[in-house]
């Protein structure tokens, strides 16, 4: 009998570190020492620990608490303090910060306190984010003088997004990863007449949609366990820009949540029944084709139409290929100040690999190539040449090279030919041009004749730069 009552208190055991273990809020708990004698996952995920780091161990040998600052845990133990819902600064063994908002309460039987108990949740990227778009708006801050291009395709959208700083409507900027889409939010920005209040930026791809929903709106204290006031990105732009970068990738429950927000004007925290105004420009960026991402559900129709009042289309480097020798030489300059050097410029075969290129990573794949090569060149080399580019690089542009001398015809064949990319659009213009001339450049006949909305079209004769002849 005595064997069977060990053997299910063991199955108790089990069960309830494994009830612990599936519990979504950290839980720690001490004894009448200051000792911990319950640690669940959870909360060893929430702190960056192990168990064996904190079980049977002082809670001060192990947690670091800022200067005027005590642990919620041990003022419930020495005190029988309870606190509810308390944010808490704090850092592990390791010197990482952790944040938490936390329920605690002492243990008490027959009088006197036994122990103490403390459930967590954990906002440390809540509050990392919240500091983070903080810091970006103190950076430097860019202006359209700060965007470099001399190409006619470049120099269109500048004045394009300069004609955009004369009102507060909302603008869609699109255009692939790495064309430099902040630097024209940025500017419109600070050539608006909001350029003294808040700029600030929000990547919606970064985060899983329960915190991005949080971070955008707010929450109210007591919404859900852990719950603090907290004001969202909405508020926190008030009377400045609020930058929504890839917003292709908001979830379609929250892009219509910011729909009524953009409409309304007004935004709500989570968990809150008051609904308060707000004066916020929204700038939106999207890394496809608008029309594509409605098509595949990326994004709402009603949402593009509410965004796209002015809608700025930035052009890859490969239709910009007059301004890499430009660029090139801005981004030399940059990495001269950081790294303490004097270079002067690309080599002429540089320039030329440069501009045979296809760039699928635009600005900032160039970027990382001159930063790349001006790290292993030495303190007295001025010019960068073929052998400081990374490896990957010299090795496709040899690959080519050595075809090209069996095959004289190859280049022409070959490194001439537009991307397939490029062959689809230059045929979907030859295609929409044929047809708008046979129908005298009248669009509703024309989209009719295409199997296009009289939108879709013009939208399509704005990307690809048709105009009425």
């Amino acid at each position: 009998m005595h064997k069977e009552n060990m053997e299910y208190l063991k199955y108790l055991k089990r069960t309830y570190e494994r009830i612990m273990d599936e519990l979504d809020v950290g839980l720690h708990v001490v004894n009448k020492d200051g000792k911990t004698i319950l640690y669940n996952k959870k909360m060893m995920e929430m702190e960056f620990m192990k168990s064996e780091d904190v079980l049977d161990k002082d809670l001060l040998e192990v947690f670091m608490f800022k200067k005027g600052q005590q642990s919620t845990l041990l003022r419930a133990l020495e005190a029988g303090e309870e606190t509810k819902n308390e944010k808490q600064t704090y850092f592990n063994n390791k010197g990482k910060e952790v944040t938490t908002v936390n329920n605690t309460f002492p243990i008490i039987e027959k009088m006197e306190i036994q122990g103490a108990v403390e459930i967590a949740r954990d906002i440390t990227k809540i509050e990392r984010l919240v500091r983070e778009n903080i810091k970006r708006k103190k950076e430097s801050k860019f202006t359209f003088e700060n965007i470099i291009g001399k190409s006619s395709a470049i120099q269109e959208v500048i004045e394009s997004a300069k004609r955009a700083t004369r009102t507060s409507s909302y603008v869609l900027i699109v255009g692939e990863t790495g064309t430099g889409k902040e630097l024209f939010a940025q500017g419109i920005h600070y050539e608006s007449n909001r350029a003294s209040r808040p700029f600030i930026s929000q990547n919606c791809a970064a985060l899983p949609d329960n915190l991005i929903e949080s971070l955008l709106f707010g929450t109210k204290r007591g919404a859900f366990t852990g719950a603090a006031d907290h004001a969202g990105l909405f508020q926190q732009a008030e009377g400045g820009t609020l930058l929504l970068d890839e917003i292709n990738s908001l979830n379609i429950h929250l892009q219509a949540k910011l729909l009524r927000v953009l409409q309304e004007k007004k935004v709500k925290r989570i968990g809150d029944t008051k609904e308060t105004s707000v004066d916020v420009r929204i700038i939106a960026h999207i890394n496809e084709d608008p029309i594509d991402a409605i098509a595949n559900k990326h994004l709402r129709k009603d949402l593009y139409y509410r965004l796209g009042v002015v809608t700025l289309f930035i052009p890859p480097l490969r239709e910009r290929k007059e301004d890499i020798s430009l660029l090139a030489q801005h981004f030399i300059l940059k990495y001269n100040k950081l790294f303490q050097m004097d270079v002067q410029k690309i080599s002429e075969d540089v320039l030329q690999l440069f501009l045979s290129y296809e760039w699928p990573g635009n600005v900032r794949e160039l970027e990382h190539v001159i930063e790349a090569a001006m790290n292993i060149m030495g303190d007295e080399e001025e010019r960068i040449e073929r052998y400081h580019l990374p490896m990957q690089y010299r090795a496709k542009w040899e690959a080519r090279e050595e075809v090209e001398e069996k095959d004289p015809l190859f280049k022409m064949k070959a490194f001439q030919t537009l991307s397939l990319k490029d062959q689809m659009k230059s045929f979907e213009r030859y295609c929409i041009v044929h047809v708008l001339r046979e129908n005298n450049f009248k669009i509703s006949k024309t989209a009719h004749v295409l199997g296009l909305s009289r939108q879709s079209l013009q939208y399509r004769m704005k990307r690809l730069n048709i105009e009425k002849e």
